[in-house]
């Protein structure tokens, strides 16, 4: 049993539980190492079933008593057939805590199958760390700050709450451009004034806020491009650089036309727009061969319209201009005055401007409408022009039909003669285009199913070969997990005495086995021979009796050898029968002595003692709360 409590300690440790070093055996369990245990153990096999439970004792005997009989109903759900009350927890005895313990530890998930479902290295040490003290944290109910215990004062206690706030960060391996060598000076920016990321918020809690956003960022960013290169980017058939300086054009491309179309001026609008000159340098930056003369000189219909009736009539322009300043309010007049008049003259010049813009507007769509009509009856005009020109050369042929039909069907004739020819030359030169054109339709789908083919076989190796990273990088994980666990053990554990150990254990175990079988073997062959002389006894009495008893009729002094030979059998069956029971009775007397032995591992006085303790401290409990209800 010592190798088995080993066993079970170790596997203890490893939910959580704190053993310490001096408890080497189940027999030195208390009652709150336990239930705190049991609790680990429920909560690594379901955390259904240990969430509410908790891994400590309370004080009150009454809480006690429904801690036990929650653990032992828990235990019944996970499918525990054993004994189990609150008094197994309770009033403990190390057969029972053994067997629950033994239930228990093979109940816990193995450890290949939790290294396969969950991420391996320092980081998943980490993240196991945080999720136990996070669900050790949950499992402790709340309390308000009067009624907490010292133990709950440091883990409920409020601490300093900050908002979530993120921060742009200026990362060095953020502002590598692919294919592209960073400058002298940007590495000289990083190395001597770009600050640490610590330093670049403006408080020092939105660090790991900002953090956390430029991952999610530089995350997000990676996937959109690993989905777009596998939907779009491999069908084009391009290198990632190429398709990136394409997808760059493209866009650079959009811009450009976006900001044409902004330099045009729109309908509602007068006079010649400035904007095409701020925008003459922003389009030239992107790769723009046209000047500002140019921009603005290309348009629709409308704009050349527009330019020419503004430019046509700066005499008229100029004496509105000067009526304006004619109006204007002499100096010796006040500043609100002078306000006054120049907001009336240029509402007034706003209305004027908003009845010269419907005028435009109207006098488009009318130009638009007389053109449209315009090219009717241009068509119209010319599908008239032709049947003209047919019906006069017709005329002009009738007063020489004769001759011109004639004339006219040899024409007919040699028509359909050449056209016949034709057809004939056609047919032999269109037999081995045929042939061409169907054997390059052919080459060309077998090149497009092989294209396709060759494209799935690179998205096959292209989705084997993320697969066999990410079991690389889980195994190195893995591994640097592993490596970590080795460099924290021990380093004076020998696993050459360990293994001598075990080969030690089933070595006697083996020998048990063998001795089990030979003892089983002989008291079978001694049962085979008790039988078969019982069966000749059996035999040899019949056949002597009923020799002796056919003397015994006719002699004296058979007759009492008869009567001896009757007294022999009996006092011979009474001795077996006596060895038979005192086998018997020796057999129970090693029964009772197991028994003892169980009854004195069980510590029955102790747990009588400490029945009695918690007996009392009940009644106590119950007095003090009786003492309560009677003051109130």
């Amino acid at each position: 049993m010592e190798e088995v409590d080993k066993i079970l300690i170790h596997s203890l440790r490893q939910t959580g539980t704190d053993v310490g070093k001096d408890v080497q055996s189940v027999k030195h369990f208390t009652s709150e190492l336990i239930v705190e245990a049991v609790v680990r153990c429920l909560r690594v096999i379901d955390s259904t079933l240990g969430s509410g439970l908790s891994p400590s004792l309370p004080p009150g005997m009454s809480a006690r008593f429904r801690v036990g009989m929650s653990l032992a109903q828990a235990c019944q759900d996970l499918g525990y057939k054993g004994e189990i009350g609150y008094q197994t927890f309770l009033y403990s005895n190390e057969p029972e805590i053994r067997s629950l313990l033994m239930f228990l530890v093979e109940k816990l998930p193995k450890e290949s199958a939790e290294a396969m479902d969950q991420p391996a290295g320092k980081s998943a040490i980490l993240q196991k760390s945080i999720a136990a003290q996070i669900k050790a944290q949950l499992s402790i109910p709340w309390l308000p700050p009067s009624c907490r215990l010292p133990l709950l004062s440091k883990t409920q206690n409020p601490g300093s709450w900050h908002s979530f706030h993120s921060h742009n960060l200026s990362l060095p391996y953020s502002l590598k451009v692919p294919g592209k060598k960073p400058l002298k000076e940007e590495m000289d920016y990083r190395k001597d004034f770009l600050p640490p990321v610590t330093a670049q918020p403006s408080q020092h809690a939105s660090v790991p806020a900002s953090l956390l956003e430029q991952h999610a960022g530089e995350l997000s960013a990676a996937q959109e491009w690993e989905n777009e290169w596998n939907s779009q980017g491999l069908l084009s058939r391009l290198t990632p650089e190429e398709y990136r300086s394409r997808k760059r054009a493209r866009l650079q491309k959009r811009i450009e036309e976006q900001l044409r179309t902004a330099t045009q001026p729109r309908p509602d609008t007068l006079g010649v727009h400035r904007s095409g000159s701020d925008l003459t340098d922003l389009l030239q930056s992107f790769g723009g061969s046209t000047v500002a003369g140019d921009i603005l000189s290309k348009g629709t219909r409308f704009t050349h319209t527009e330019k020419f009736t503004f430019t046509q009539e700066p005499e008229k322009a100029a004496q509105q201009m000067a009526a304006v300043a004619s109006s204007l309010p002499s100096s010796h007049q006040s500043e609100e005055d002078l306000l006054a008049s120049l907001q009336r003259q240029l509402q007034q010049l706003s209305l004027s401007l908003e009845e010269v813009g419907g005028d435009m507007r109207q006098l488009t769509v009318s130009v638009h409408q007389v053109s449209d009509e315009l090219k009717q009856k241009e068509l119209s005009n010319a599908e008239k022009e032709d049947s003209v020109r047919v019906k006069k050369q017709t005329i002009d042929l009738l007063p020489n039909a004769e001759d011109n039909l004639v004339k006219l069907q040899a024409l007919v004739e040699g028509s359909a003669k050449r056209v016949v020819n034709l057809a004939t030359q056609w047919e032999n030169h269109r037999a081995p285009l045929i042939d061409e054109h169907r054997r390059l339709k052919m080459l060309c789908s077998n090149r497009e199913v092989e294209s396709s083919r060759k494209l799935s076989e690179i998205k096959e190796l292209h989705d084997k070969i993320r697969q066999s990273a990410e079991e690389a990088k889980k195994k190195e994980g893995l591994y640097k997990q592993l490596i970590t666990e080795f460099e924290s053990l021990a380093k004076d554990v020998n696993r050459s005495a360990y293994t001598m150990k075990i080969l030690e254990i089933v070595g006697n175990i083996r020998k048990q086995k063998e001795e089990i079988t030979k003892i089983l073997s002989e008291t079978k062959d001694l049962q085979k021979e008790i039988n078969s002389l019982t069966g000749k006894l059996d035999r040899t009495f019949a056949v002597t009796d009923e020799l002796v008893f056919k003397d015994a009729k006719k002699d004296e002094s058979v007759r009492k050898s008869y009567k001896y030979l009757a007294a022999l059998h009996e006092n011979c069956t009474q001795l077996i029968q006596t060895i038979e029971d005192t086998g018997t009775i020796m057999r129970e007397i090693r029964d009772l002595e197991e028994q003892i032995e169980t009854e004195n591992g069980k510590k029955t006085v102790s747990n009588l003692e400490k029945i009695l303790e918690d007996y009392k401290a009940i009644r106590q409990e119950n007095s003090v709360l009786a003492a309560k209800i009677r003051d109130a």
